[in-house]
């Protein structure tokens, strides 16, 4: 299918896009890692990589619904471009300081917090981009192809970045996330996406800026099976991104500071991720989407973070990020796809973004608490003689790192219970049946 110009539109332009978006993702992930082993190398703490973490997602969560209305009201292509362009910019700022010799830890959180402000644009641009391209019936496929490409790129990248960051060093691997950014951009020069046409929905949220922010919340509040819904990703996100911002340091104090075993668990998450994606496109989901909501976040609890907490062995680790990260896309994938096909394209940017808000709210506060949970608190109790030894120390060790590891059995535990707690509430289990589609 092709339009405006020859230039492809529908699946095949989404493809582009897609490929695209695989490239750069493998150059984030890349330089992602590196940084991230140059950090703990650097402090040999949890704190630091949390505070990277909370600064990411503060800008997301607190300039979210503002940037949902300029989504809406602006071009969705030029919104992904800009986000994508700010991502290579904040590259060659932190490749720039390592070139100098002046690359500080700091820096890494002044870096993610401008990355969080760009981010922003990006999630609810794409997410609409996606209404506007496909019909409804391959939603859910076309988001589970999103969350192969984000997996896939995580297989890759732990093996590459290892091998390459010897040769090529650090900044070699920031020099591949700035071309697989250009990648990016170029495939979104060469598609069409169109934009919106008005709606109701639409017409009733125009006013003042200040309004058009506040209406996504009015939306998703008029609206209890959505908030219903979003409840269950707040409660479930204040426990999985308390145990996931301190994953990197769990494993390399556990392991002595092995960047291999580190990259040989994240990659077998991202295959169970790539190998979920792979399913969910193929198979579009269940036909009642919101079992593989509330279901995948019981397994993806009981399978992937519980297991990964209990686990002291690189087998183990293994199973538990592979099968973990193995329902993310389809859970993610048929989430997605209930709301965009309850929500009218050309008001989901301001939508959501508050939906966004509300299941992200406790993030950046989960991301703040966790370096100090771990160091301070968890790891002394957990240690020979700490005062939670003996009551777990038989679950989860006492060595480095079985404090963040009981971080990690709470959070399985209670990602489960969130799930089955939305099987209790006939507004969240039918909320397929309760709200018509936008068409």
């Amino acid at each position: 299918m092709k339009s405006a110009g020859n230039r492809p539109a529908g699946m095949r332009a989404f493809t582009v896009v897609w490929i695209g978006q695989v490239v750069s993702l493998l150059g984030t992930a890349m330089s992602t890692f590196a940084l991230t082993l140059w950090a703990y190398e650097i402090t040999g703490k949890a704190t630091p990589l949390a505070l990277i973490g909370f600064f990411f997602l503060l800008p997301v969560v607190v300039l979210g619904p503002f940037v949902g209305v300029l989504v809406d009201r602006g071009n969705r292509k030029l919104m992904m471009m800009v986000s994508d362009l700010a991502a290579a910019a904040v590259t060659l700022i932190v490749l720039t300081l390592l070139v100098s010799g002046k690359l500080q830890i700091w820096h890494l959180y002044v870096s993610a917090t401008i990355s969080g402000v760009f981010q922003g644009f990006q999630w609810p641009a794409y997410s609409a981009a996606i209404s506007l391209m496909l019909p409804k019936e391959q939603y859910a496929r076309a988001n589970g192809m999103l969350g192969m490409a984000s997996s896939g790129s995580q297989v890759v990248a732990p093996l590459l970045a290892g091998a390459l960051i010897g040769p090529v060093g650090l900044l070699g691997i920031l020099f591949i996330d700035l071309a697989s950014a250009a990648v990016a951009v170029g495939a979104l020069l060469f598609v069409h996406i169109p934009q919106p046409a008005r709606t109701e929905a639409g017409r009733e949220g125009e006013g003042s800026f200040l309004h058009e922010v506040v209406y996504g919340f009015r939306y998703i509040f008029a609206r209890p099976s959505l908030l219903g819904l979003q409840t269950v990703f707040l409660v479930g996100n204040l426990f999985g991104s308390l145990a996931w911002v301190i994953f990197p340091a769990m494993i390399l104090g556990r392991t002595g500071n092995d960047a291999l075993i580190l990259g040989s668990v994240e990659s077998a998450g991202a295959v169970g991720g790539v190998i979920g994606g792979l399913i969910m496109s193929a198979w579009g989901g269940p036909k009642r989407r919101v079992h593989g909501v509330l279901l995948g976040w019981v397994l993806a609890g009981l399978l992937g973070d519980l297991v990964l907490g209990l686990g002291q062995t690189l087998p183990v680790w293994v199973a538990g990020a592979f099968l973990g990260a193995f329902f993310v896309p389809i859970l993610d994938g048929c989430n997605q796809a209930i709301w965009q096909a309850k929500v009218a394209p050309d008001v989901q940017g301001r939508v959501f973004t508050a939906r966004q808000f509300i299941a992200w709210l406790v993030m950046p506060l989960s991301s703040l608490l966790a370096g100090p949970l771990a160091d301070q608190v968890l790891e002394p109790a957990m240690s020979q003689g700490g005062s939670l030894m003996p009551v777990f120390g038989w679950l989860v060790g006492t060595s480095t790192g079985a404090g963040m590891g009981l971080i990690f059995v709470v959070a399985g535990l209670m990602a489960a219970l969130v799930g089955l707690a939305g099987y209790l509430f006939p507004l969240v289990r039918n909320v397929e049946a309760v709200l018509p589609d936008y068409d």
